[in-house]
């Protein structure tokens, strides 16, 4: 011990600082990152050489990750030229260029928002931030789930993102990186807590918001949105930034930051541009934050909770360089048997529960509550106009029967009993069918809710349903269970009428 004091007094004072700066390092395990703004034009050329330059400046200091902003690849004043200068992913120009300088400078790169061509429609693009390691390789791609869409005539504002970009369809599970768990999101983003909270409970350590704050909104929110966002999740928050005038119609904010979990401002770019600021990382920080005030302990669960979330953990086919597939929407494609018609998909015999001359019943693939069963004529009629006298007839008897049983497996006195009867009332299968939902008290706040969840249930055309699919054995085991209690009250009812 004393040989090893007597080392440390022979230290030089710059030895003996670099020395003691490691061992503290390595015991609060600590990471660094620099959070970059700049001043996006039109011109992609110049935007690169800039993101070169930063890249090029930052790794200088050692770190790990370097997060950019929103529209770092360009920012245009136009629709037309957005959507051109768009590139595809992960083999553009634009891509490939910034998983090179991740390559040479041996740095993770948070890309915070680039303009995605969409193969699928020329007419818009994706607003998609990109994660990419430091051996070039794509870990992770997210698209922007809220548009920005502002209009005021009288003050003569008008930036709507729908205009020009497609809104992303999940929430990306938090990146594993050298700096922690990274939970993605874009801009507008930050105004809607329920995805930071939604990142929070995925286990995000980091909360990144690469951004485009228009001057005035950024003067207004941008601070306290981005410390409430670090303080109610206790996640450190990155926002990289734009800054100043990009041409005659937009100028952005700037102050790109680094805030602590405990809502300390770590790092602060002010208005200057192109620049960057270092800040660290500390999981010890986060975890001191965590365990002195227990939040994520305290949430009532029993009471409130986050719901129907659309969650992707694996990067998009594409993004990883697959061949993609046409998005089936087919609810039973994965099955193979005998099968009845719904509309354009195919309904497996084994998940029917009660069939008459002219009509069947099924169990549901996405159910909006327990019980959520289904009723449809076996010939494809689209709409309740369609059905013949005899069809008509025999179709309602089986709503009031199914109703019956439902209401009887499941304790229920009373049923949610719907028909969306065309597209406008909501009809997404062409084929009519009625919905039969067994209702408790209570079981919505308020009782109408029920037909919103029916809308987020039957949304495929979106092609991104807010509930998962069942598995079969799940379907048939209630199916099942559903004929027999079917014969049980056909039985019944035979025995009452001989009476």
């Amino acid at each position: 011990m004393m040989r090893h004091l007597g080392l440390l007094q022979r230290l030089s004072r710059r030895e003996f600082i670099r020395l003691t700066g490691q061992i503290v390092n390595m015991s609060t395990r600590t990471s660094k990152i620099a959070v970059c703004q700049m001043t996006s034009v039109a011109d992609k050329d110049t935007n690169m050489n800039i993101v070169s330059q930063l890249v090029r400046d930052a790794a200088k200091e050692k770190v790990q990750m370097i997060f950019f902003p929103e529209a770092c690849d360009y920012i245009s004043d136009n629709k037309d030229d957005i959507v051109r200068n768009a590139d595809p992913i992960p083999d553009g120009k634009t891509i490939t260029n910034y998983r090179e300088l991740a390559v040479k400078h041996n740095v993770w790169l948070s890309m915070g928002g680039i303009h995605e061509k969409n193969e699928s429609d020329p007419t818009k693009m994706f607003n998609t931030h990109v994660i990419i390691d430091n051996k070039g390789q794509i870990v992770q791609a997210y698209r922007k789930l809220h548009l920005f869409d502002v209009e005021i005539p009288e003050k003569k504002v008008r930036l709507k993102e729908s205009d020009f970009s497609h809104a992303g369809g999940h929430i990306v599970s938090p990146v594993d990186s050298p700096i922690g768990k990274i939970g993605m999101a874009i801009c507008y983003d930050l105004r809607f807590p329920e995805l930071s909270t939604a990142l929070s409970i995925l286990s995000a350590e980091i909360l990144t918001y690469p951004s485009a704050f228009t001057k005035a909104t950024g003067e207004a929110h941008w601070h306290t949105l981005l410390k409430a966002r670090a303080i109610e999740n206790q996640c450190y928050v990155i926002a990289a930034a734009q800054v100043g005038q990009h041409n005659a119609k937009r100028q952005s904010y700037g102050h790109a930051l680094c805030v602590d979990p405990w809502g300390e401002v770590l790092a602060d770019c002010g208005d200057s541009a192109p620049c960057f600021k270092v800040a660290e990382i500390s999981k010890d920080r986060l975890l001191d934050v965590r365990r002195n005030m227990p939040v994520f302990h305290h949430r009532r669960r029993d009471i409130y909770s986050l719901n129907l979330l659309s969650i992707r953990k694996s990067p998009l086919p594409l993004h990883k360089g697959e061949k993609v597939q046409t998005e089936s929407r087919t609810q039973y494609s994965e099955y193979s048997g005998p099968t009845n018609v719904f509309g354009h998909v195919k309904v497996p015999e084994s998940c029917v529960f009660y069939k008459t001359k002219y009509s069947y019943a099924f169990v549901n693939l996405r159910c909006v509550i327990p019980g959520h069963v289904l009723v449809a004529p076996l010939r494809v009629a689209e709409r309740n106009q369609d059905l013949t006298v005899e069809e008509a007839a025999d179709f309602f008897n089986a709503v009031r029967l199914v109703q019956k049983l439902m209401e009887q497996v499941h304790n229920a006195q009373s049923c949610t009993v719907t028909i969306q009867d065309g597209p406008d009332a909501g009809q997404t299968i062409k084929h009519l069918h009625c919905h039969i939902m067994p209702r408790k008290k209570g079981d919505f706040i308020e009782n109408d809710l029920i037909y919103l969840e029916l809308a987020k249930h039957d949304q495929f055309k979106s092609g991104h349903p807010s509930k998962p699919p069942r598995s079969r054995e799940e379907m048939e085991t209630e199916a099942k269970t559903l004929r027999e209690e079917m014969e049980k009250l056909l039985t019944k009812q035979k025995s009452a009428q001989m009476k």
